[in-house]
């Protein structure tokens, strides 16, 4: 009976931690010495540690003059700072976005100045740091770490002096992701009230303070590992081992050899792991892995019938974007029953299936997937009431994609604007590669798309459309394709170039991305 009134007592104090955001400092108190954070070089940072350095931080961001709903940008790979910055913000009452570091300067100054960030904390691997924040005047503070950045103070030093006791006045912070859209620059997702997860949502997920570990094999700077790896972390109270990047037998050595209990991927991941040779899984037992969270892009069916089977029903998929939505989970168990869906139809917010003139469609019949917004209207599109607009019918939402219910109310996803490439559970918005590609002097227009690819899902292609005078050769698309890696990240470029007579355009002149995507796709059963 004591034990039960220990636990009740320290769930409500949690709750009332959780709107606070000092859920991590009630954790400092209930476990202080225990690991927090273990880094991928093995480094560990404890509750107690973190929660201090997010005090200190608190307390370095009012002497210079932030209050709550000012911006700080994030620039940070996979480990502890990253989750001691994001407490900080959670209650100094600050708006936290994480940025994509692999990102050009350029890129990473545009979302820097555009979320109004007064503040900047970025890791010394970031080589376009400099550059970008010497585009970003509206800095008043920027924290270097890992090592010194030209310009910005080092993180270490700067909240050496500073007390790590308990602040006495939290604000709960927010954080604004950023997604971008067909008019080539992101936007961010913003939400004037800030995401509570209620401490039983970790209850149901299986976790237990005393022996569960959580991993993070993924970016954090992305919205759904910072959700489901590291605030789920900080909220459950167990350690979180990063990883830094992926490398399949370096991911299960971790799960087996750490015994993590959860942890979130995409399909791309369980692709790799399935991939490993036989005798390599053999070595390393994963029987005491509890829950397995996937989602960010579809999963081919037989590759989540493989991974059940090689994990157990442990595996629980959602459905959603940095927008949010309606709400789709599914069970191994419901999804044994269902292959290929995401979800039952929620209960709370409701969801059409529409075609083109907005008019609802039919069980079976596919069409738009249309999102009920919550009361009070859910979020908007940071400084950009235009987009807002766009994707909004009736009080509802669209993330762009076409689906269907069946006759049992289960969602299926057939296929999706083709506005957006998911290629390894990462968006790319093929207009930002469209935009850089026309700068070519050879270029007269560009359709960048996705492309079948069986790990990848999708792979970025441009078709290109030449000016006159000019003629389709390896050499030119070659030409091409190193013209656009001067400005776009990486993972951005594509991977290969088509050269067209005509793009297909509708009666307004706009290029039909969905038929130059098409023939690609053409024979296919699934079409995302």
């Amino acid at each position: 009976m004591e034990d039960l009134k220990e636990r009740v007592s320290l769930d409500e104090a949690l709750e009332a931690a959780a709107a606070t955001g000092m859920t991590t400092a009630v954790w400092a108190k209930v476990h202080p010495d225990k690991a927090a954070v273990v880094d991928p070089d093995g480094k560990i940072t404890t509750f107690a540690q973190i929660n201090a350095t997010a005090n200190k931080l608190t307390r370095l961001f009012r002497q210079h003059g932030l209050v709550a709903g000012d911006s700080l940008a994030l620039a940070c790979s996979n480990r502890a700072e990253f989750v001691a910055v994001q407490a900080a913000t959670l209650r100094s009452g600050l708006r936290i976005t994480p940025v994509n570091w692999h990102l050009t300067a350029d890129e990473i100054a545009y979302i820097i100045k555009d979320c109004e960030a007064k503040v900047l904390v970025g890791e010394a691997r970031v080589a376009t740091l400099p550059a970008a924040a010497a585009e970003c005047p509206g800095l008043v503070l920027k924290l270097a770490v890992g090592g010194p950045i030209e310009g910005f103070q080092d993180y270490e030093a700067a909240i050496a002096s500073l007390d790590g006791a308990d602040i006495t006045d939290p604000v709960l912070g927010n954080q604004m992701m950023y997604t971008s859209g067909t008019t080539g620059r992101p936007k961010g997702v913003f939400r004037p009230a800030p995401v509570i997860t209620p401490q039983a949502m970790y209850v149901l997920r299986g976790y237990d303070p005393e022996t569960s570990i959580q991993l993070c094999a993924g970016p954090a700077y992305h919205a759904a590992p910072l959700a489901f790896d590291i605030r789920a972390a900080m909220g459950a109270g167990v350690p979180l081992h990063f990883i830094d990047k992926w490398d399949s037998e370096l991911v299960l050595r971790t799960i087996s050899e750490q015994k993590v209990t959860h942890l979130h991927m995409v399909p791309i991941m369980f692709q790799r792991l399935l991939a490993l040779p036989p005798e390599v899984k053999a070595k390393y037992p994963i029987d005491h892995v509890k829950y397995i969270v996937h989602g960010a892009a579809p999963c081919p069916p037989e590759v989540k019938q493989a991974m059940i089977e090689w994990f157990g029903p442990i595996l629980s998929e959602y459905y959603a974007g940095s927008e949010g939505g309606a709400g789709f989970t599914i069970t191994s168990e419901e999804w044994l029953k269902k292959p290929g869906s995401v979800g039952k139809r929620p209960a709370l917010l409701q969801v059409r299936i529409l075609d083109e003139a907005g008019a609802d469609l039919p069980a079976g019949t596919p069409g738009g997937i249309y999102h009920q917004l919550p009361p009070g209207g859910g979020f908007t599109y940071f400084k950009d009431e235009a987009k807002t607009a766009a994707n909004r019918v009736d009080g509802f939402f669209t993330m762009g994609d076409v689906g269907y219910f069946d006759e049992d109310d289960y969602l299926f996803l057939t296929g999706r604007n083709a506005e957006t490439i998911i290629s390894g559970g990462v968006n790319i918005y093929p207009q930002e590669v469209d935009n850089e590609l026309i700068k070519h002097e050879a270029v007269a227009d560009s359709s960048t798309v996705g492309i079948p690819h069986d790990e990848w899902g999708e792979q970025v292609r441009a078709v290109i459309l030449l000016k006159p005078g000019y003629q389709p050769s390896d050499d030119l698309a070659q030409e091409i394709l190193a013209f656009g890696r001067q400005t776009l990240a990486a993972y951005k470029v594509p991977r290969g170039l088509d050269f067209v007579s005509e793009l297909p355009r509708s009666e307004a002149g706009k290029i039909q991305r969905n038929k130059v995507r098409a023939p690609y796709w053409e024979g296919r059963t699934r079409q995302i």
